[in-house]
């Protein structure tokens, strides 16, 4: 297997588990708000009302994520398997059972849908409804029986064995050394699977008994890449350093980490600055104590500070930032200005990427007109934030030249038709194994104003 096919085959996974975690992210939140509130230590301790926190974590949270699951891998049908599954991995042990929620929501999805499969126009007319519905009963039947007696007790082991490590990791303060991993893998957008599909979990469980969780705020801290975003703003120069500005904007208030993905990957040497920065950061909420009461999403400066804990915790979520900012800063600072001369060179030379990259464009511009093309979508590994900018600039610009062209924003695994996908270079081949037909055109940076321009000039 190429490197490339092992990327793409890496972030397929992860977007995978984040795509069972990520549509249930608000009830996280909510879950995180009552606990925060209601349990004896919280804002405003409330017996009655904090009875809900264990049911939640217990019952619905895993019941949502295998829900949503099985509805991946087979539909509607699929995410009814799905939860009744997980009902066999969550009465089987007394442990928030995510991690077995995210394997038995999409085995029940496979079997229904394997199923289908077979039975498909084999079925005798009037039967249908008969078939679909005890079929789903059976088999939903026979899956939960296997996560009850075979998944529970494997996932139960697993899932002690990785506290156990975790909390090894945590005694012996090497929590900091975590942002090694965390860091690059976010650049190569695999962010949303590491929150997502492992944090958030990891996060709830700690949640649970300790009211909040430093889970929450290793990932999602905007401090590195806002670092390096300000170091580009006051020791870089060119284009790089111009956009820079909007940029930081975008992603200390908006959340969107990905906008500073490209000023990574134009320099890479920089993943040490943000890699210094998030040690800095977990290091500063490990010695403190600072958690956050449920998930932040997106990671907006906003959104860490409204689920930071009780008392100081906004101060100390703040402090956080700021020093993985300077860190970061700090680091980037030396790295950009040590290389001054060749970062042009650098810029010049993926400016040209991207230029070539427009005019090649798959096929873009050999008889493309806006006769042939009905709908363009812009796509992210989440389908949310980064995309949802892209389409919007996209779709004012369609609209001021009449072109009657859908543009809308989705997530890579969500793409069902289209006749122009626009994506991050790193993210084609995905979208590209996704929606073979369609066009696809690699974008540097979703707010890039002029890459839209040279599109709807070859539309029209």
């Amino acid at each position: 297997m190429s490197v490339n096919n092992m990327k793409v085959g890496v972030q397929s996974f992860g977007r995978f588990l984040s795509g069972m975690v990520m549509p249930n992210i608000g009830a996280f939140i909510a879950w995180g708000l009552i606990t925060a509130l209601f349990i004896p230590t919280g804002w405003i301790p409330n017996e009655n009302l904090a009875a809900l926190v264990g049911p939640m974590i217990l019952n619905m949270l895993p019941l949502l994520i295998g829900y949503t699951g099985g509805k991946l891998v087979a539909g509607e049908r699929g995410a009814v398997a799905g939860a009744v599954t997980t009902m066999g991995v969550i009465v089987g042990t007394d442990i928030p059972m995510f991690l077995g929620a995210m394997i038995a929501g999409p085995m029940g999805g496979y079997l229904i849908k394997k199923f289908d499969e077979q039975v498909h126009g084999k079925i005798k007319p009037g039967f249908e409804m008969l078939v679909n519905n005890f079929s789903l009963g059976i088999i939903a039947m026979i899956a939960a029986i296997i996560a009850y007696l075979v998944v529970g007790p494997v996932v139960s082991a697993i899932t002690t064995a990785l506290g156990n490590g975790v909390g090894w990791i945590v005694d012996h303060h090497l929590l900091p050394l975590v942002s090694i991993i965390v860091e690059p893998a976010k650049i190569l957008f695999l962010n949303n699977a590491i929150n997502h599909g492992v944090f958030t979990p990891l996060g709830a469980d700690q949640a649970a008994t300790a009211g909040g969780s430093i889970f929450y705020l290793i990932e999602t801290n905007p401090g590195p890449g806002l670092g390096v975003l300000l170091a580009y703003m006051l020791v870089g120069k060119g284009a790089a350093q111009k956009s820079a500005y909007g940029a930081s904007i975008i992603h200390f208030f908006g959340g969107i980490h990905e906008i500073y993905f490209p000023y990574i990957l134009m320099k890479p040497k920089l993943i040490f600055a943000v890699i210094a920065g998030g040690m800095a950061g977990v290091a500063f909420n490990m010695i403190t104590g600072n958690m956050l009461v449920g998930p932040p999403s997106p990671g907006s400066v906003f959104a860490l500070a409204i689920m930071s804990t009780k008392g100081f915790g906004v101060v100390l979520t703040l402090t956080s930032i700021a020093i993985a900012a300077g860190v970061s800063f700090f680091v980037a600072a030396l790295l950009i200005r040590k290389d001054e001369e060749v970062d042009e060179s650098a810029l010049a030379s993926a400016q040209a990427q991207v230029s070539s990259a427009k005019a090649e464009s798959k096929g873009l511009g050999q008889g493309v007109t806006a006769a042939s093309v009905s709908r363009i979508v812009v796509a992210c590994d989440a389908g949310m934030g980064s995309s949802a900018m892209g389409a919007t600039v996209l779709r004012e610009k369609i609209k001021e030249k009449g072109l009657n062209i859908e543009v809308t924003n989705l997530a890579i695994n969500d793409l069902d038709h289209a006749d122009i996908v626009i994506t991050q270079a790193e993210l084609t081949a995905r979208a590209q194994g996704k929606l073979p037909n369609a066009q696809h055109l690699s974008i540097d940076n979703f707010m890039d104003s002029s890459f839209y321009d040279d599109l709807v000039a070859k539309l029209v």
